[in-house]
């Protein structure tokens, strides 16, 4: 039980990595706070994470959203008095489409939510980590940090990149109240994270590569939700106790064939 008596906030918990995350950090004794903005999945995470024996609360908010994340935050700790661990995961591919075919909104509203939304649910939980040395785990991607060649993926790349820049800055910000903060870049993972994006325009956009072996060097086939999981428990617990700003590429090479 890795994470007896801790309580950890998970963001994006109704499916996908933060799904799975939430479920084996439960498993390893923590208590769970799942967010999202789908209610109906979260109620279902929440139930299945109850069923296991383990205690977790269902939260509905937007993470770009202040006033909302701050809310959240606070019925943690009204309910549990604590929080230890902050698994920021949630985020949307958006539009991906040439520069000249994206609109200033859609590029707004990739970064007001995988950026901006990083840095609410960072923001609103470090007063309670402080006073548990707690741990904060990021998710950003392999485009933008590793991987560049996803034609017209500008806004999401981008708000990415941001994401491990904004890591990097907290690491030596944070560490002297002992909050480690890292930060995961996963590449093709099995997820449903591809039904919220919108491809535009992009047909003879970039340059064509063909991969006639694969696109994945370990093991030829796309990961799994819990096997990023398995990173996040350990970034979570006190395995990874002297690890802070550090990127992790979960992508099976992915991303150094493709680059």
């Amino acid at each position: 039980m890795r994470l007896s008596g801790k309580v950890a906030l998970v963001t994006g918990a109704g499916s996908g990595i933060g799904r799975a995350s939430a479920k084996l950090m439960a498993r390893e004794g923590a208590r769970i706070a799942a967010l999202g903005h789908t209610e109906d999945e979260l109620r279902e995470a929440v139930e299945e994470i109850r069923q296991g024996g383990a205690d977790a609360i269902a939260l509905v908010a937007d993470i770009s959203d202040p006033d909302q994340m701050q809310d959240a935050v606070q019925q943690i700790i009204g309910k549990w008095g604590r929080l230890d661990i902050v698994f920021a995961n949630a985020g949307i591919n958006g539009v991906w489409a040439p520069i000249e075919d994206l609109e200033i909104e859609e590029w707004k509203n990739t970064l007001d939510i995988n950026l901006t939304g990083t840095f609410l649910t960072i923001k609103c939980a470090v007063p309670h980590l402080r006073k548990q040395r707690g741990s904060i785990i990021v998710t950003s991607s392999v485009n933008g940090t590793r991987m560049f060649s996803n034609t017209g993926a500008s806004a999401y790349a981008t708000s990415k990149a941001g994401q491990v820049a904004l890591v990097k800055m907290l690491a030596p910000e944070l560490g002297p109240h002992g909050v480690r903060i890292n930060v995961i870049c996963p590449g093709a993972i099995e997820t449903s994270i591809g039904d919220n994006t919108e491809q535009r325009n992009l047909d003879g956009a970039g340059l064509p590569v063909e991969f006639p072996e694969g696109e994945i060097p370990l093991g030829g086939e796309p990961g799994s939700s819990e096997q990023v999981a398995q990173l996040v428990l350990f970034l979570a617990s006190e395995a990874s106790s002297h690890i802070t700003g550090t990127e992790v590429w979960i992508d099976g090479a992915q991303s150094l064939l493709q680059g």
